[in-house]
């Protein structure tokens, strides 16, 4: 403490002197009121000051950031020049160190008071974090200013309970999150009055504070998910290998680390132990996957992701996800799963059964392990084709050119009948030739006009074709697919269409799971004659995609831009060219 007196009165004013009227201005903003633990996860965010603790076996670690805001409640950490300019008052610097670490801010283990030392303190920029994850933001461009301070509380022994009292001399709004060895024990919420943490120091994923509201969302070591979509469901199993450890030897008993080259053996060792547990079955039969796939996975509140590149993984903290594939034809009327896998840590899984109107959680126990789904839904939701107008016919493609023809030929018969009434000939017959001339030149006409598409109609076709190519994405199997996919585009295209959207559509991120989308948008169109009955045109579209997967629901937007060529094949409208000019993630 006397080092770190000396490195202030030799520093202070240098770190402080720059700021130091900025702090005392800022000093009298109003105070942030403080909040009980607030169940809305954003909002811890949005607090004045920000507290990490991370616990070891030698220590407990205190990286707070300190609002402008919130420099009257934590007055007794700021250096002699910043503390009397701001009129707090002339306590020794020592002894306002000594009052915060054992009066203000107190750390007890296992009941017995903690002695704190403060390691540094100086002004720092704010670190910008995510509003619900509090994960650091990859821009962290005009960062409010904060004072940012470190306090180390050394103990002996690593302790079972640690207890945390703040008293501060000022309210402040504290939002706070605590790692066990590395291990999140909660989400960030508002740091209270009093709160006891016990820790597990065998398995840090069970330490856990007493207080229920600031037990972290995915406390559970496991989770299940079914989902029920058409022509397919799938089963979702999220394990922490360390769990799975105890039912199957995965090789990594006594590791603290599992490292890249062990990974791709524990997937496969999952995959053989959890094909044979947590039986689905669809519409009264047992199902068997036709595909599985296991990979690491990176949690947050707000989205999953798969790990890769492969990297040296935590063993308290790693995460696998394991999915099952079940093609089913049309649209399952049941589906139940069991659960099989519970032992003196694992009491309670929590499950969900996803449709297409959402989730339905659960709980399963041993003496409740079903996870049971039924079709309630009255709406469609199978795949929908859009309706595209049938391309012109020969006929109607020969009166585009061919209805001057009938033009003239209606003059002619017309002229006829005008000699017949000069003639006084055959009135009759010439009117009936005339009349009929008449009316087939005008339906030629109008028909002939139908052969080429006008601006509305062909937004109307383009939309309905790239509509329908998409839709075939919406079934599983690949033979399927090429079928659907054959009704709009030309067969010496397919392949290339085929791979193209396909790739557009799967989320590398999560373990290659393919997106649905929900709907197309043309932004904008210009076409031109091709041939006798093709359009070329430039297009530029939107689509929405979505897909439930380990327990999110992770949506997309994307933009393209393409040239594309359009005919009439088989009575149909068909994609016969197409070069993808721009893809963008919107």
């Amino acid at each position: 403490m006397i080092a770190l007196q000396r490195h202030w009165s030799g520093r202070s004013s240098i770190l402080f002197g720059m700021v130091a009227a900025f702090l005392l201005v800022c000093s009298m903003l109003p105070i942030s009121p403080a909040f009980a633990d607030a169940v809305i996860r954003t909002q811890a965010m949005n607090a004045a000051t920000i507290a990490e603790f991370y616990i070891d076996e030698t220590e407990i670690r205190l990286e707070i950031e300190i609002g402008l805001s919130d420099l009257a409640a934590f007055q007794s950490l700021l250096p002699d020049d910043i503390h009397q300019g701001m009129e707090f008052g002339s306590v020794p610097y020592l002894d306002r160190i000594r009052r915060f670490t054992e009066e203000e801010f107190v750390m007890r283990a296992d009941g017995t008071r903690l002695k704190g030392v403060l390691k540094r303190i100086g002004p720092a920029d704010r670190v910008k974090r995510d509003a619900i994850t509090g994960e650091p933001l990859a821009s962290q461009a005009e960062a409010d200013r904060i004072v940012k301070a470190q306090i180390i509380w050394p103990f002996e022994s690593a302790p079972e309970r640690l207890e945390i009292r703040v008293a501060l001399p000022d309210i402040a709004s504290i939002g706070f999150v605590a790692y066990h060895k590395g291990v999140a024990v909660n989400d960030f919420r508002y740091l209270t009055a009093f709160q006891t943490l016990d820790l597990d120091w065998q398995d840090p994923w069970y330490t856990a504070f007493k207080s229920r509201s600031l037990r972290r969302q995915y406390a559970e070591p496991m989770m299940g998910f079914i989902y029920v979509e058409p022509y397919e469901v799938r089963k979702e199993i999220i394990v922490r290998p360390k769990d799975l450890q105890r039912f199957v030897d995965l090789g990594i008993e006594g590791l603290a680390s599992i490292p890249v080259e062990l990974q791709a053996g524990i997937r496969e060792k999952a995959i053989e132990f959890l094909m044979n547990h947590h039986p689905v079955v669809i519409d009264g039969v047992e199902a068997v996957p036709t595909m599985v796939r296991a990979d690491f996975l990176e949690r947050t509140l707000r989205t999953s992701r798969v790990i890769d590149p492969p990297e040296v993984l935590d063993i308290n903290a790693a995460i696998m996800g394991v999915k099952f594939i079940y093609p089913h034809k049309g649209f399952a009327d049941s589906v139940t799963m069991k659960w099989d896998l519970f032992d003196q840590k694992i009491t309670t899984v929590p499950v969900s059964a996803v449709d297409p109107l959402g989730a339905m959680p659960q709980f399963m126990a041993p003496d409740y392990d079903t996870l049971s789904w039924q079709n309630f839904i009255r709406i469609p939701v199978m795949p929908q084709m859009a309706d595209i107008a049938a391309p012109p016919t020969r006929l109607v493609q020969w009166l585009e050119n061919g209805r001057w023809l009938l033009v003239v030929f209606a003059g002619l018969l017309t002229a006829y009948f005008v000699w017949s009434i000069a003639k006084n000939g055959r009135l009759v017959v010439s009117g009936i030739l005339a009349v009929t001339g008449v009316l087939l030149a005008m339906g030629g006409w109008w028909m002939g006009s139908q052969a080429r598409l006008d601006d509305a109609a062909a937004r109307v076709m383009v939309n309905g074709l790239l509509t329908n190519i998409y839709r075939a994405f919406d079934f599983k199997a690949e033979e399927d697919v090429y079928d659907v996919l054959a009704l709009s585009v030309e067969g010496d295209l397919l392949r290339e269409v085929y791979l193209e959207m396909r790739r557009g559509l799967v989320l590398a991120s999560q373990g290659g799971a393919s997106a649905r989308v929900k709907q197309v948008e043309l932004v904008s169109l210009n076409t031109e004659p091709d041939g006798a009955s093709g359009i070329r045109a430039e297009v530029t579209w939107q689509i929405r995609a979505a897909v439930g997967h380990w327990g999110h629901i992770h949506e997309r937007r994307n933009q393209y831009k393409a040239k594309l060529a359009l005919k009439p094949v088989g009575g149909a409208w068909k994609l016969v060219e197409i070069e993808i000019q721009d893809e963008m993630r919107l």
